[in-house]
């Protein structure tokens, strides 16, 4: 008899880098790539989408720089469990939790409940 394991549907989301001055990162990049649109903005973090990619500029010390992988809820909780870690919910309403990778290196699991807009 062949068990059945769920995998999770995993979607790249965005890479986050640490910046000593966000205002400043989004205004290069807004001046240096086309296309360059502001998703969210505010003095602790911004969100912006560039041709094939987001990305997130976090303030120093506040999160790591990482990549992050969109899942759903469900897969959000039960690969939380797997890897014993806890879900953190952010004040954009996103959930997620953080896992080390290899190189000393972060990937980010991240859920966007329904309540929350498609960024």
């Amino acid at each position: 008899m062949s068990s059945f394991v769920s995998v999770p549907v995993m979607t790249f989301d965005h890479v986050a880098q640490q910046v000593p001055d966000v205002a400043a990162a989004v205004a290069w990049y807004r001046r240096t790539i086309p296309g360059c649109d502001v998703l969210y903005q505010d003095e602790t973090w911004a969100f912006v989408a560039a041709p094939g990619v987001k990305l997130a500029f976090i303030r120093q010390g506040d999160h790591p720089d990482h990549i992050s992988w969109r899942v759903s809820e469900a897969d959000l909780q039960r690969l939380a469990a797997e890897h014993g870690e806890t879900i953190r919910t952010h004040r954009d309403g996103t959930r997620s939790f953080y896992l080390a990778a290899p190189g000393e290196r972060w990937i980010e699991f991240i859920a966007y409940p329904a309540s929350v807009p498609e960024r």
